[in-house]
């Protein structure tokens, strides 16, 4: 075991673009999947807008045994895993199971599984599981349905911690193949777009009401006040590089490395602590903050939330000292499964030497960021990904262009 830890594949439902091809042409083009909610009627809320991951039919993916037991989210995640599999050239029947795990992250998924199960509970009693326990289950079940499907035995584990979790999940694949697990399917599918989740959604006072899909998310910009939701994400097949090499696999990236941190409370007095979560990834990535190419940034759309991170990324690197960009204003927060999105689109970027933009934004001066706006060249040897989620989880990864080989073509 190398104790280098690679990406060898990976697969993507955004909301603009199914499919890691579709995905990746749209988001370099500034192309957005936000518009009106369709898989519900939401005239009646105050916010209407959503990333829908377009031309999904669970039915042309999946045997009809499935869909009665699984979401959407599940059905979307199932597929996802099969293609990200097939990207990294791993057949899991001539695999031992053993030597395969799952390592996933969820937070607002399980919504239309739970509102489906209150229908049932209101209709036909208490037969049915409370929406309660359906949610405990729902936190695990893409692991679990990921695992039957695929034969794998090895370690699964789900992590919650909002958007941040993409990345925590990520991290801790990376610790078992550290381990001497040599492959861990990895990352988040999240899907929450049904009434009950939308609900529980604006709770929380961030959503925009704007209902123009163009001004709807400006992270960054004077104008942000509040974020679009979304469906989707991507998910990773990682594994020791020196095992992925010996079986004729790919590298895409390594992960580098990974810190992560807990905001104090907001009365404490205490500052964020999203800057220290970025020197902790840096410091166990190796690398200083002049080696950073780019940064994928977490890009909530709130005013204050927005100063906190351009005020980190400014202490880290300088005002305008790195290039910083954020893909998913043409997705939506993806919950879980924005950040592996992110990851995803950092490792194309590093493939193809680009950094895709920020749309619709203009960026605010007074937080000194070089925010991409369009899609730039670059050379692309390092980059970072950030993720926080709500209530102060703070997330960082630094992911490696792959070196070449010896005997690499």
């Amino acid at each position: 075991m190398s104790g280098t830890v690679v990406v060898s594949g990976l697969s993507v439902a955004s909301p603009n673009g199914l499919g890691t091809q579709d995905y990746w042409s749209a988001t370099t083009a500034g192309r957005s999947g936000i518009g009106p909610v369709s898989r519900f009627d939401a005239s009646s809320y105050p916010a209407g807008l959503a990333g829908e991951v377009p031309g999904f039919v669970a039915e042309d993916h999946l045997p009809g045994r499935l869909l009665p037991q699984t979401d959407r989210m599940t059905r979307l995640a199932l597929v996802v895993a099969d293609w990200a599999l097939a990207d990294a050239g791993v057949r899991t029947e001539e695999t031992p199971a053993y030597d395969m795990g799952v390592a996933t992250a969820s937070s607002s998924g399980g919504f239309e599984f739970g509102q489906n199960e209150l229908r049932a509970l209101w209709s036909k009693g208490s037969q049915y599981v409370s929406a309660y326990q359906s949610f405990a289950w729902f936190y695990a079940v893409n692991t679990g349905q990921i695992s039957i499907r695929n034969g794998m035995k090895g370690p699964g584990s789900v992590v919650v911690s909002d958007q941040a979790g993409g990345l925590d999940a990520v991290a801790q694949a990376r610790r078992q193949v550290r381990k001497g697990i040599p492959m861990v399917l990895t990352g988040g599918i999240d899907a929450s777009l049904c009434p009950w989740g939308w609900v529980a959604q604006m709770s929380a006072g961030r959503l925009s009401t704007t209902r123009d899909p163009d001004r709807a998310y400006l992270p960054f910009d004077a104008a942000a006040h509040g974020h679009v939701p979304g469906e989707g994400g991507a998910l990773l097949v990682v594994e020791d590089e020196e095992a992925a090499h010996r079986r004729g696999a790919r590298s895409l990236g390594e992960i580098a490395g990974y810190g992560s941190t807990f905001d104090p409370a907001p009365d404490s007095g205490r500052p964020p602590t999203l800057r220290t979560a970025i020197e902790i990834a840096l410091r166990d990535a190796g690398v200083t903050a002049d080696d950073v190419d780019a940064v994928f940034a977490d890009g909530a759309g709130l005013p204050d939330l927005d100063r906190a991170e351009a005020l980190a990324l400014t202490e880290v690197f300088g005002a305008g000292g790195v290039p910083v960009t954020v893909p998913k204003t043409m997705t939506g927060r993806l919950h879980s499964g924005a950040a592996p999105l992110d990851l995803a689109g950092a490792l194309l970027a590093m493939r193809d030497g680009v950094i895709p933009p920020t749309v619709n934004v203009a960026p605010s001066p007074g937080l000194a960021l070089d925010l991409v706006c369009e899609t730039r060249p670059a050379r692309l040897g390092t980059v970072l990904v950030l993720a926080r989620g709500h209530h102060g989880f703070n997330s960082a990864m630094v992911l490696r262009a792959p070196r070449t080989r010896q005997g690499d073509r």
